[in-house]
Parts: structure tokens; C-alpha cells; sequence
């Protein structure tokens, strides 16, 4: 078997393949055990250290950080799929002006790394935080918020955008058959099909959008992120800072919302599937047997409804000729 990028290994390609990778597995495994190791002499493994998570001000602190990130996603989750909308429709617009603003939006805030524009957002709102009415944490706020929503909103149009262009050709041409207007046709045929067939890779960037709220630790946004590390810097535990339990439930806690978004749009996909759309289909009917088919007797064809004395129908069909004594020629002939 060939493979475009490379060449099929052979035996001993294979053989050094294997050699390579249990080599390879062996020295992870081996830097892993000197982390721990090395971690565990420094006393991050004690109980004394996970004892902390008993303290009440430790677990406030903590649901603090969580429900602050939730809000942040939550905001920019809805901002950022309104956003996609948007701008996907906006893409395939057939006013150029429209369409090329759109292509260069998007094109430039995927390209910029999302860090930057935080950061660059956090500057700004700073900067006319007076003017704008901004006090405590909410410049952080929006900023991480807006960040989100145009780097995310940029990257959910050209989902969208896919599944549109997806749509087979004759479902649009046969709305615009039926009279219906471009808008009609864009919110009532494509977008809905588009949503459904590339749900998958939007609820996935959905989850990005989730653990991306964790850069908001490098503005100062108290998130869960920030939270953890500025426990993790002021609580001493035998002369050492609990850095390793910190992160660990930190890193727990990040994989149960991702997992727990994964498995609502696992449940959303199986409930549009089982949704009853379309043309409902007539129950089968009981299959007929021989026998019951044998049973059935047909009725006798109705004789027509008026005969002439000359023996054609009052239709104009022919009749068949009357047979018997009154109907012979005078001569006693048959034809005479």
C-alpha cells in the first residue's frame, strides 16, 4: 500500500518503526516518573496539601471563578453564533461592497491571534473607561467578551457558510420557483439545513469558546484560571505553594464543562434525528393471503344501459346480432 506523502515502509522500516516507538514511549514514560518524583519530594502529594479544598473560603473562591467563567461564555457563545449568522449571510450576499466587508472581517480576525485582540480590547476599554461608564472588573469583562465573539463569530460564519453552500442546488431553486424572496429562501430553507448538518463543528467551537475564557487570566479577569493561580500563590502549605492540587482540579473542572457541553450537543443531534419532519408516511396495511385472495368474487360487468332494435348500443358500440325465428328474412334464408 503506497501513501501520497511517503513511501510504504518495508520489513526492516517497520521493524525500526516499532524500535523507535516503544524508545520513544519509554523515554515519556521515564520523564513522567521524574516529574512526579521530583514533585512528590517536594511535598505537593501530601494530604496536607489537598486538605486545602476542605477550607470553606478555598471552595467559595473556586464556585466564583466557575460561575464567572460560565457567564463569560455563555455571553459570548450567544454573541458569537448571532455574529456567524451574520457574517455568513453577509459572505454569500450578492452586493459586492457587502460581501468583500464581510470576507475581510473575517479573514482578519482569524488571523490574528485571539491573545492580542484581548489584549489590545482591554487597552482600549481602559483607556476610555470614563467615558464609556466602565467600573471594577467590567473593561476585563467585555473585553474577554467581545474577543471571544469576533474571533469565534469569524470562525462559526464560515461553518455556517459551508453548510449552506452544501444545501443540494435544486431545494433553493425550487423556493425561488414558488415565489419566495431571497430572505425567505435563507431563513427558512438554508440556514436550518446548514445548522443541523454542521451542528458537530459548531457545538466543537463552542467548546474552544469555553476554554478559550481561560486567557482572561492574562488581563486579570478573576476566571476560574485567575482564581486557582492567585489561591495557588497565597496559600502556603509546608513552606510550599500547592501549585499541583491547584491545577489538577482546575484541569478537572475545565474537562467536566467541556465534557458536559459535548454530551448537550450529543443529545441535541439525537433529538433532531428522531424529530418527526417531513411527509408522514401511511401504515402498512395486513399482507393478503392466497387464500383470501381466492375468496374474493368479482362483480359481473353492468350489461349496457340502452340497446337499439337494430342491435347497436345507444353508444355507437356494436351489438351482437339476435339469434332465432323472428329474425330471419321473409325468404326462410338465412340472407336471402
Amino acid at each position: 500500500m503506497t501513501s501520497v506523502l511517503y513511501d510504504a515502509p518495508g520489513p526492516k522500516a517497520k521493524v525500526r518503526n516499532r524500535v523507535y516507538t516503544v524508545v520513544g514511549a519509554l523515554a515519556v514514560l521515564g520523564l513522567l516518573v521524574f516529574v512526579v518524583l521530583r514533585l512528590a519530594a517536594k511535598g505537593q502529594f501530601e494530604p496536607e496539601m489537598w486538605n486545602i479544598f476542605n477550607n470553606a473560603g478555598v471552595r467559595t473562591n473556586i464556585r466564583n471563578g466557575v460561575l464567572t467563567t460560565l457567564q463569560v461564555f455563555a455571553v459570548a457563545a450567544v454573541l458569537s453564533l448571532a455574529l456567524g449568522v451574520l457574517l455568513a449571510i453577509a459572505r454569500l450576499s450578492d452586493h459586492k461592497p457587502v460581501r468583500w466587508l464581510a470576507t475581510g472581517f473575517i479573514e482578519l480576525f482569524r488571523a490574528v491571534p485571539l491573545l492580542i485582540t484581548i489584549y489590545a480590547l482591554w487597552v482600549i476599554l481602559l483607556s476610555y473607561k470614563e467615558e464609556l461608564g466602565l467600573t471594577g472588573d467590567t473593561p476585563q469583562f467585555w473585553a474577554l467578551v467581545v474577543g471571544l465573539t469576533v474571533y469565534n463569530g469569524s470562525v462559526q460564519a464560515e461553518v455556517l457558510r459551508a453548510g449552506i453552500n452544501a444545501v443540494p442546488k435544486g431545494q433553493r431553486e425550487a423556493a425561488y420557483a414558488l415565489g419566495m424572496s431571497k430572505t425567505q429562501v435563507m431563513t427558512t430553507v438554508l440556514i436550518p439545513q446548514a445548522v443541523r448538518a454542521m451542528l458537530p463543528t459548531i457545538i466543537s467551537q463552542l467548546v474552544v469558546t469555553l476554554k478559550d475564557t481561560s486567557l482572561g487570566y492574562v488581563i486579570t479577569f478573576e476566571e476560574l484560571l485567575y482564581t486557582i493561580q492567585q489561591m495557588a500563590s497565597t496559600i502556603v502549605v509546608n513552606d510550599e505553594n500547592p501549585y499541583v492540587p491547584m491545577i489538577i482540579v482546575a484541569g478537572a473542572i475545565y474537562v467536566a464543562m467541556c465534557l458536559a457541553l459535548s454530551g448537550l450537543a450529543n443529545w441535541i443531534e439525537r433529538r433532531g434525528r428522531r424529530a418527526k419532519t417531513g411527509i408522514v408516511m401511511a401504515g402498512a396495511a395486513e399482507p393478503v393471503t392466497a387464500t383470501d385472495a381466492l375468496d374474493v368474487v368479482t362483480e359481473p360487468a353492468p350489461a349496457p344501459a340502452h340497446r337499439r332494435p337494430d342491435g347497436f348500443d345507444a353508444g355507437g358500440g356494436d351489438a351482437a346480432p339476435p339469434s332465432g325465428p323472428a329474425d330471419r328474412a321473409p325468404g326462410g334464408g338465412a340472407g336471402g
